[in-house]
C-alpha cells in the first residue's frame, strides 16, 4: 500500500522551527540561571532536609561542607547523624554522589556515581532503647496516618524499584565500618572496602578487627533487575559471630550465593524470580539439634509473587537438596484475618538419594541406613485464623517398593526381641529395666487386663490399631489447640511415636528429635518391622506411671497389691488418667486412699466413651469410680485432704528441676513403698508427704537470703 505525500506550507515550518528554537533558548537560559544559582540552592535543599530530619525523625544532622564538583556532583564533608538523647548513629568523612540528569527529567533519582571514605555506621542496643528507635516510631506513625488499604504489589515494585535505583554504576567505598552493639552481649564490627566497576562488583570486610575476612563478588544490573552476589570467607568458613553470641547459634558456611533474575508485574501480581544456595552449611543450635548439622548442597530456584493482599513463594519454585528435589508452595494473606497455607510436593524420587539428602547429623540413629525403592511426598495445611478449628492438614509419604536393605546405627526392630530399657529423669538415667521374661515385673499382653488396655487406648490413642503411626486428625486438633490457646498445650502424638521417643532416641527436646521420631515412626509402620502387638506390649510395660515407676507390672502392684491381668475398670480409668501427668498420680487420692471427688467426671465421660464403643458394659455409678482404693501401706504418704497442691510443679520444664518430695527419712525406700515389712499392710498416722513447687523454693530462698542479711547486719 502507497503511503500518500503530505504536503506542509512552508509557513507552518518555520513557525515550528521558531517554537522549537524559543523553547530550547528558554531552556539553555533556565538551565544557565540554574546553574549559576546551584550552589545556593543546594544549600537550601541541605537546611530544609536537615530541619525535616530534626522535625521527623528527632535526628540531630551536621554536614562540615557541600558543594558541586561537576555538573550533577554533590561532595560532602564531616557529615554526622546523631539521634536525640542517643549514641551517633553515623559519621561519614568524606561523601561524592553524582546522579543521572536525564532520569531526573522524569522524576527518577538515580545515581551515576557515589564515592565514600572514612565513615561508620554504629547501632548500639541499650536495653529497651537502640539508636534506630526513630525508624520504628516513624513507621507507626505513617502506619496511623494510612489507615487505607495498601497494595502490596505496588509497595514491592516501589520498594525494588527504589533500590537499584540508588546502585551506582560505578561505587568506590574505602574504610567504612558497620558496628552493632547488644547490651554490651554481643559486638560486631565489619570494616568494609567496595567497588563497582561496569557492573562488576568487589567488596572486602574485615571482621572485628581481623577475626575473618569475607569477601563479596558479583554482578549488579539495575536497569534490567539483575544481580547476583557470592559471599565467601579467606581460608575458613564464614562465620556469623553474633548469631553465636546473641542467640547460641553457629551458623557457617563455604559460599553463600544470592540472585535476582527478573521483576516484574504478572497481571495484578508483583513477580520476582531468584534463587538462593549455599555450599557446606554447619548450624548447631541446641534447640534445633544437640549436634552440628551440615548441609552440604542447597540450593532455592524461588518464584516470589506479590499480590494486592498477600505475598507466595510459587509452587513453581524448586528447593534441592543434594540430589532430592521439592517443589514448596507458601503464601501469607492479609486482611481482615490472616491466612497461611504450605503445600509441598515432592514427586516420585529414589529414596536412598531422599534419605542422602538429609543434612549430615540430622538423624544419627540412621546414619548408614541403606534402602531400595522409590518414594513421594504431600503435604497440605491451611489455617484462617479467623476460625482456626476449620484448619486443613493433611501429610502423606508414599512407598514404591520400598524396602531396607541395611540398618543404620540403630536396629529398628530391636524391640521385637528382650532388651534393656534405660529410663531419663530430668537428663539422667534412672535404672535399666529388663523388657522381656526374666525381668519378674514384665507383664505380656495377654497377662494385662482388657479394662487398662482399653481404658489407656481410649484416652492415649483410640485408632492405635488401625493407624499407620499418625492421626491427621488428632495433629489437625492440636494446631487448632495451641493456636488459640497461644502456647503449646495440646499434643499430637500417638502411642507408636511415645514409644520410639522412648526406646530408640535420645531426651533432648529438639527439632531434629522430633523430625527423627516422626521418620523412625514411618519405617516401623509402614515396613511392618514390629507387630501392633509388640509395640503395645513395650509401651506398657515401659510407661511411666509414677515417682520412678515404670511398665503396668511394678504400677498395678505399687498402687493396688495387685497383678495387672486383676485390674478393674477404675483401676484401669485412674492409672489411664496419670499417664499426661504420672507423678503428680498420689494427689489424687483423698487421705483414706478413695479418689478426690473432681476425678468422678473423668470417670463418667471415659467410660461412656468406652460403653458407646462397646469396651466396657454402661454403669451409671461411675465405672468403678467409688471402688477405687489406694494400697493401705501407701496411704501413711498422702496429703491432707485440706491440703492445696500445686500440680504444675510436676510439668516438664526447661531446666529440667526435680520436685522436692519431703518423706519420712526413717524408713528406707522398700518400707515407703511396701509397707514395715509384715505381710499384711497397715494404715499409720505419719506425716504426709509435701510437695513444694519451684515458685515455693524460689521464694523460700529469697526469705532465707533476706533473714541472713538482716541477722548479718
Amino acid at each position: 500500500m502507497r503511503i500518500p505525500k503530505i504536503n506542509i506550507p512552508k509557513k507552518y515550518l518555520k513557525i515550528g522551527a521558531w517554537v522549537l528554537g524559543v523553547f530550547l533558548i528558554i531552556c539553555v537560559v533556565l538551565g544557565a540561571v540554574a546553574y549559576s544559582k546551584r550552589e545556593a540552592l543546594l544549600k537550601k535543599m541541605v537546611a530544609k532536609a536537615i530541619a525535616k530530619a530534626d522535625r521527623d525523625y528527632g535526628l540531630e544532622v551536621k554536614i562540615g561542607t557541600a558543594g558541586f564538583t561537576g555538573l550533577s556532583t554533590v561532595k560532602m564533608t564531616a557529615i554526622s547523624v546523631v539521634p536525640k538523647e542517643r549514641d551517633t548513629l553515623s559519621h561519614i568523612g568524606e561523601l561524592s554522589v553524582g546522579v543521572k540528569l536525564f532520569p531526573l527529567l522524569f522524576g527518577n533519582v538515580k545515581l551515576s556515581e557515589v564515592k565514600m571514605k572514612d565513615g561508620f555506621v554504629s547501632i548500639v542496643l541499650k536495653d529497651s532503647t537502640t539508636n534506630i528507635d526513630f525508624i520504628l516510631k516513624r513507621k507507626k506513625k505513617d502506619s496511623t496516618e494510612n489507615s487505607g488499604k495498601s497494595n502490596l504489589s505496588e509497595i514491592a515494585s516501589n520498594l525494588l524499584n527504589q533500590v537499584l535505583y540508588k546502585i551506582p554504576d560505578d561505587l568506590d567505598v574505602k574504610n567504612l565500618v558497620f558496628k552493632l552493639n547488644d547490651n554490651d552481649t554481643a559486638k560486631l564490627n565489619f570494616a568494609t572496602v567496595a567497588t563497582i566497576d561496569g557492573g562488576d562488583l568487589k567488596s572486602t570486610i574485615n571482621v572485628n578487627e581481623g577475626e575473618a575476612t569475607w569477601h563479596v563478588d558479583g554482578y549488579v544490573d539495575p536497569g534490567s533487575k539483575q544481580l547476583k552476589f557470592t559471599a565467601y570467607a579467606d581460608g575458613k568458613k564464614l562465620e556469623l559471630p553474633y548469631l553465636n553470641n546473641k542467640l547460641h547459634a553457629k551458623i557457617s558456611f563455604d559460599t553463600l550465593e544470592t540472585e535476582l533474575k527478573n521483576a516484574g508485574y504478572s497481571g495484578d501480581d508483583y513477580k520476582i524470580s531468584g534463587s538462593w544456595s549455599v555450599k557446606n552449611m554447619l548450624l548447631n543450635q541446641p534447640r534445633i539439634a544437640s549436634n552440628d548439622i551440615i548441609v552440604k548442597n542447597a540450593k532455592l530456584d524461588a518464584v516470589v509473587l506479590v499480590g494486592p493482599n498477600y505475598v507466595a513463594l510459587d509452587s513453581s519454585s524448586t528447593a534441592y537438596l543434594k540430589n532430592a528435589e521439592i517443589h514448596p508452595y507458601v503464601k501469607y494473606t492479609l486482611g481482615k484475618n490472616k491466612i497461611y497455607e504450605l503445600k509441598v510436593n515432592a514427586d516420585e524420587q529414589d529414596a536412598q538419594a531422599v534419605l542422602d539428602a538429609f543434612p549430615q547429623g540430622l538423624f544419627e540413629s540412621l546414619d548408614g541406613l541403606k534402602v531400595a525403592g522409590k518414594v513421594k511426598y504431600n503435604l497440605n495445611f491451611y489455617l484462617d485464623t479467623a476460625i482456626p478449628d476449620s484448619v486443613r492438614f493433611s501429610s502423606t509419604l508414599t512407598p514404591v517398593n520400598f524396602k531396607i536393605l541395611r540398618w543404620g546405627k540403630t536396629n529398628l526392630q530391636k524391640i521385637n526381641a528382650p532388651f534393656v530399657y534405660t529410663p531419663y529423669e530430668y537428663g539422667k538415667p534412672m535404672r535399666d529395666i529388663t523388657i522381656g521374661p526374666s525381668n519378674p515385673n514384665f507383664t505380656p499382653l495377654s497377662s494385662i487386663s482388657k479394662n487398662f488396655i482399653n481404658a489407656v487406648l481410649t484416652a492415649e490413642d483410640p485408632s492405635f490399631y488401625t493407624h499407620n503411626g499418625f492421626v491427621e486428625e488428632s495433629i489437625r486438633k492440636s494446631i487448632a489447640v495451641n493456636f488459640k490457646e497461644k502456647k503449646f498445650k495440646r499434643g499430637g502424638s500417638t502411642i507408636s511415636m511415645q514409644l520410639v521417643k522412648n526406646v530408640y532416641l535420645s531426651r533432648q527436646k529438639t527439632l531434629a528429635r522430633k523430625a527423627e521420631e516422626i521418620l523412625i515412626v514411618w519405617l516401623i509402620e509402614h515396613n511392618h518391622l514390629v507387630s501392633k502387638q509388640r509395640m503395645l506390649e513395650v509401651y506398657f510395660n515401659i510407661m511411666e506411671l509414677g515417682q520412678n515407676i515404670y511398665g503396668i507390672g511394678e504400677a498395678s502392684r505399687y498402687y493396688f497389691g495387685k497383678r495387672p491381668a486383676d485390674l478393674t475398670i477404675g483401676d484401669g480409668l485412674f492409672l489411664a488418667s496419670i499417664v499426661p501427668k504420672p507423678k503428680a498420680s498420689m494427689y489424687k487420692f483423698m487421705a483414706d486412699g478413695s479418689l478426690k471427688p473432681y476425678m468422678f467426671n473423668y470417670f463418667r465421660f471415659m467410660g461412656n466413651i468406652m460403653a458407646r464403643r462397646g469396651l466396657t458394659p454402661a454403669d451409671t455409678s461411675g465405672y468403678g469410680f467409688y471402688n477405687v482404693r489406694l494400697r493401705e501401706g501407701l496411704r501413711q504418704y498422702l496429703a491432707p485432704d485440706t491440703a492445696v497442691i500445686d500440680t504444675t510443679a510436676f510439668d516438664d520444664e526447661e531446666d529440667g528441676m526435680p520436685v522436692v518430695i519431703m518423706q519420712d527419712k526413717n524408713k528406707n525406700l522398700f518400707d515407703r513403698i511396701f509397707g514395715n515389712g509384715s505381710k499384711k499392710d497397715t494404715a499409720t498416722s505419719k506425716t504426709a508427704d509435701t510437695v513444694k513447687s519451684k515458685k515455693q523454693l524460689r521464694q523460700e530462698r529469697r526469705e532465707q537470703k533476706r533473714r541472713e542479711r538482716e541477722n548479718g547486719g
